[in-house]
């Protein structure tokens, strides 16, 4: 009796919570300047307990979707086409019943994701997608009830899930400037789309946005100068899993990689502030690498990516003469840019450090990983968000990539005679 009452609460709370939000679905319509080319999702709700969970999505029109499961981080995703989120700022950080967080983002150009980070193992009992109907919006509706791990395991070998990747530019990188000898210049925001990176205090000035818009600025001065091919691994809020981010590197043969990221603290973690310059090492130089590094690589679980079976094509030459060559590169050009950086910006008390980040493995392409700040720091962030700021910092780096290929120059020009 008491289970049959309990499924019965749930039932009538899911009624409810599917048509809730009527209003702040309409206002959010209301507000609405002009036309988006694309659904957009106006609000998303969360009822029910840790045995069973709804959640419903609010849309301006009807969608296709997908949903699998992941483990070990135990997820549900949700794989959408692409979709504007118009939802409030901190939307997803507190969850509900078996769902204990969830964001959301694009993936590639055309998808979108949405990520529900669950506490124990769950079975999708519903999924679906109500057209809009008198006055109504479009609703995304899943329902999921807990389960046990064997449950579980054995439902996620019969569906052999394989999330969307992102689409190959190998064939764009061989085709694309052949027969220019300029030195190709990676630039990688990091994150995107999905993946928010670190956030400052209140939520609404994110990683992800602040490291695209500087690395545009670099990509521009270096540009400017005539004598590099920059790359970037995005310029737009998309998501690039980790791997991909390597691969574009390796594949157009790049000389150098910057992967341009801000970092933060908690408060009980302590204060800390200016910029940290990463080379990539099997032991970290220190905690504060070890944490960011740990931090860096869980990228492609926070999109919902399992990477964990993936061919490991670096690993075979990992010993190679070709890679000690390179760590040092990537060591000459990161005490370079620490050099540079003095003259513009606060540094970290130690700037130069290294850690185990999966980004900047590639064996055969020199590469850091640069912080400009802490959005947890008052003063970082005034300097993140200052357009005079960021134009000095990428005129240092770029003058760090002339010093650091004319060096490159000379020393061959050297070992030739």
């Amino acid at each position: 009796m008491a289970n049959r009452a309990a499924h019965l609460i749930f039932a009538v709370a899911s009624m409810l919570l599917t048509a809730a939000g009527t209003g702040t679905a309409q206002r959010s319509a209301t507000r609405a300047s002009a036309p988006d080319p694309y659904p957009v999702a106006t609000d998303t709700r969360l009822g029910g307990d840790d045995t069973q969970t709804r959640f419903v999505v609010d849309l301006s029109r009807k969608i296709d979707l997908r949903v699998f499961t992941l483990a070990d981080p135990y997820r549900v995703v949700l794989d959408l086409p692409q979709v504007t989120f118009k939802l409030p700022a901190k939307t997803g950080e507190t969850g509900r019943g078996l769902v204990k967080a969830y964001r959301f983002g694009l993936v590639m150009q055309g998808g979108s994701r949405i990520v529900l980070d669950v506490g124990k193992p769950v079975r999708i009992e519903k999924a679906f997608v109500l057209d809009a109907t008198e006055g109504q919006p479009a609703r995304l509706v899943l329902d999921l009830a807990a389960v046990d791990r064997e449950t579980f395991m054995r439902t996620l070998a019969l569906e052999n899930a394989r999330p969307m990747r992102a689409p190959d530019r190998s064939q764009y990188d061989r085709d694309a400037n052949k027969g220019d000898p300029r030195p190709i210049v990676v630039i990688d925001p990091g994150h995107g789309g999905i993946d928010h990176g670190t956030r400052a205090a209140g939520g609404d000035i994110t990683e992800k946005a602040l490291v695209l818009e500087f690395a545009l600025i670099l990509r521009d001065q270096l540009e400017k100068t005539g004598k590099y091919r920059v790359v970037m691994t995005r310029t737009d809020d998309t998501f690039v899993p980790l791997g991909e981010r390597m691969r574009m590197a390796r594949t157009r043969q790049a000389a150098l990689f910057i992967s341009v990221h801000a970092d933060a603290l908690r408060k009980s973690e302590g204060e800390a502030q200016g910029a940290t310059v990463y080379t990539v090492s099997d032991t970290a130089s220190d905690s504060e690498a070890a944490r960011l590094a740990e931090n860096e690589n869980r990228a492609d679980v926070i999109s919902g990516i399992d990477l964990s079976h993936e061919p490991g094509d670096v690993a075979d030459i990992l010993i190679d003469l070709a890679q000690r060559e390179t760590k040092t590169f990537s060591l000459h050009f990161a005490k370079t840019l620490v050099t540079e950086l003095r003259n513009v910006a606060r540094l970290h008390k130690h700037p130069l450090k290294s850690a185990g980040f999966k980004v900047l493995r590639a064996p055969d392409v020199p590469s850091v990983l640069l912080e400009l700040g802490y959005v947890s720091n008052k003063e970082d962030l005034k300097q993140l968000t200052s357009g005079a700021w960021r134009a000095r910092t990428a005129t240092s780096i770029a003058q760090a990539v002339d010093t650091f290929f004319n060096t490159r120059l000379a020393g061959a020009a050297a070992g030739a005679r």
